[in-house]
């Protein structure tokens, strides 16, 4: 009898509160991971700063903006690239993460993780929502240095009013990192991905340059770049820092972070993803 009922409690759906333990559990173990290594979180900065400082100060007379949506004068070019190395911190903490979760596997934490009671979907959402929080607090850190810089929103809202930006553009992009894991067979291959997915993604966007810059170069390179779903977290990121709203770039985000989420969950369910033809 006494089996019986042990048998029914372990079956019975758990309550928020143990959903809401999890949750901090796995947030925890990557802050952990991530202040243990200090390293990611200096590279995670020089990156940005090197193409803030150095990059940026020698195009600043050759590559001109003019007045477009959302600036209402004409701005800096370290200004307008601004939001472009935000989102690219949340690109390359999204990459990182993805080689994490390789290494997780290899080291067999991976299956430590997703062989827990809880349902594989909530366990993968909630260390793709660890990874964003890593990612945040990161970009805060660049715009604490980049206010030295003058670089600074209109006014001091547009650091609140760009939180939920950077919130959906790093849910789209570590959902990609956690796709691209999947698909990674060995920590060797993550080069590659380097090559051919992150900087494809960066360069072909209007992180760098306005796309109607890219329009006059080429009708499909402007084309790829519309399509780049980089270009519109840079936008909507952008559009955030000045307290306004870019509504296509709002809702081809959650278009792509749906898509790449439930492609992910799909990945790693033992009867349906890559993992189980991989024999990982």
């Amino acid at each position: 009898m006494s089996l019986s009922l042990n048998a029914k409690a372990s079956l019975a759906p758990f309550s928020a509160g143990r959903y809401a333990v999890c949750l901090g559990g796995v947030v925890w173990r990557e802050a952990l991971r991530f202040l243990h290594q200090r390293e990611r979180f200096v590279s995670a900065l020089v990156r940005p700063l090197v193409w803030l400082f150095i990059f940026a100060a020698g195009f600043r007379s050759v590559l001109g903006v003019s007045i477009i949506p959302p600036y209402e004068t004409y701005v800096l070019y370290e200004v307008y690239i601004t939001p472009g190395l935000m989102a690219m911190i949340q690109l390359f903490n999204g990459m990182q993460s993805s080689l994490s979760m390789v290494y997780d596997r290899e080291m067999g934490n991976m299956r430590t993780l997703l062989i827990s009671p809880f349902p594989r979907w909530f366990l993968l959402s909630a260390k793709l929502l660890a990874g964003v929080a890593v990612s945040i607090l990161q970009v805060y850190a660049y715009l604490v240095i980049a206010y030295f810089w003058e670089i600074e929103p209109p006014t001091k809202w547009g650091y609140l009013t760009v939180l939920p930006a950077l919130a959906l553009s790093g849910l789209m992009l570590g959902a990609l990192g956690m796709l691209l894991s999947s698909v990674i067979k060995q920590l060797e291959n993550f080069a590659g991905v380097m090559n051919f997915v992150i900087f494809p993604m960066f360069f072909a966007s209007s992180a760098l340059y306005p796309l109607w810059r890219v329009k006059e170069s080429g009708p499909w390179l402007f084309w790829v770049c519309e399509v780049n779903p980089f270009t519109h977290a840079v936008e909507l990121i952008r559009f955030a820092f000045y307290q306004q709203i870019a509504w296509d770039s709002l809702g081809t985000v959650l278009a792509y972070a749906t898509l790449f989420l439930v492609a992910a969950i799909r990945a790693y369910d033992p009867a349906k993803g890559l993992l189980t033809r991989k024999g990982g």
